[in-house]
């Protein structure tokens, strides 16, 4: 029997099942794709993005025209409410939808209220389009003289923050200081060489780096960690980690302490079986996975099967996650660092291959002419590698 599919967000788990709208119609189901913003930007090249090293048109999706094309409706609107009884969705437009089967690809939001007072202009580190208003304001301000740019959070979001703002500082001939600030030790999770060459080229790079330091408060002009100490600061990138949208937990949908949407190996969902989902916003229940994009990526093809399989009543496959995954930083200068187990090495081979991989996963989903469209006035000064 044909159903309704409607897709939350737009997102790198969803890419495969937009880009297949068309043997979903054709098969009878109806699909709506319910996103804030035609655009979908990939968070893999958005450093760059930060640096000037890509332009917009470079690390996004049309996929508002990419759904259209397929015969799907694309609706540029965000989801307030889930009703998962009703099987009903209720838009900031005030429009409703009713469902058959649901996925959510929700994204993730970074944990840090922003203060009401304070002169300090804070981007965090998602999302990733944001990226493009603070080199804009960056280049702006770096004429009136020298910044004093903090990065807080001490993952691999961090690292390569501070590392794409200070090559964007050099690439606009201005001068800054520029401190990463890091709860514990940076790049903790990783092997020690990782962190070794992360630190060294940090330090080569001309980056302050504070570790075991937690932020406290924001005056004015300054942040306050829990030890007293000040540190001026003009521009703030929170990098600390992310967390699944309030909008699933206030669902009464299954989810983990992180709020994030509880999925089986089939990424479907534990207490509502015609709800399923995929990347940051889920957490699987076999087993922790980090939230990276690798992740999402991988569960395109499980979620396109799965949720045709869904509609239409037949068996589900299982999304095994890989035991280890590819990192490679980009480190803002044309190098990287690369680490996959135990391998590590860095410098330009890491970060051709980074871009290589990267520009290779782009092409397969731009499929509205991004490239040659080009990017808006914004993109002006900034080099694709």
């Amino acid at each position: 029997m044909p159903g309704h599919l409607v897709l939350i967000g737009a997102g790198h788990a969803h890419l495969t099942v937009m880009k297949e709208t068309a043997r979903f119609i054709d098969r009878g189901h109806q699909v709506t794709v319910v996103s804030d913003g035609a655009f979908q930007y990939y968070s893999g090249m958005g450093p760059g993005l930060l640096s000037g090293r890509y332009r917009p048109a470079h690390i996004r999706f049309d996929v508002a025209a990419m759904v259209a094309a397929r015969k799907g409706r694309f609706l540029n609107d965000r989801v307030m409410q889930i009703d998962p009884h009703r099987r009903e969705l209720e838009l900031a437009s005030g429009r409703r939808l009713t469902y058959d089967i649901l996925s959510l690809n929700a994204g993730s939001e970074v944990p840090f209220p922003i203060p009401e007072k304070t002169a300090i202009q804070i981007y965090p580190a998602k999302p990733v389009e944001i990226f493009l208003e603070a080199r804009t304001d960056i280049a702006v301000r770096l004429k009136r003289g020298q910044l004093k740019i903090v990065v807080a959070g001490g993952g691999p979001a961090g690292v390569e923050i501070a590392a794409n703002v200070r090559s964007l500082v050099r690439r606009l001939g201005g001068q800054a200081r520029i401190t990463l600030i890091t709860r514990g030790s940076m790049l903790a999770q990783f092997i020690p060489a990782v962190r070794r060459k992360a630190m060294a080229k940090l330090k080569r790079l001309g980056i302050h780096v504070l570790e075991n330091a937690s932020l406290s408060a924001l005056d004015e002009q300054a942040l306050v960690l829990t030890n007293g100490r000040k540190v001026a600061c003009d521009t703030l990138f929170p990098a600390v980690g992310t967390r699944p949208p309030p909008l699933i937990k206030a669902a009464g949908l299954a989810v983990d302490k992180s709020g994030g949407l509880l999925v089986n190996h089939h990424l479907q969902s534990l207490s509502h079986p015609n709800v399923f989902g995929g990347g940051d916003c889920i957490a699987f229940q076999p087993q922790p996975l980090a939230r990276v994009g690798v992740y999402a990526v991988r569960q395109n093809p499980i979620l396109d099967h799965n949720l045709q399989a869904a509609l239409e009543g037949r068996e589900l496959e299982k999304f095994i996650p890989q035991h280890d995954y590819l990192l490679i930083l980009n480190m803002g200068d044309g190098t990287g660092i690369l680490n996959r187990g135990r391998l590590t090495f860095g410098g330009w081979p890491a970060f051709w291959l980074k871009h290589y991989i990267d520009t290779r996963f782009m092409l397969r989903f731009q499929l509205s002419n991004e490239r040659r469209r080009g990017g808006n006035i914004e993109d002006r000064g900034a080099a694709p590698a």
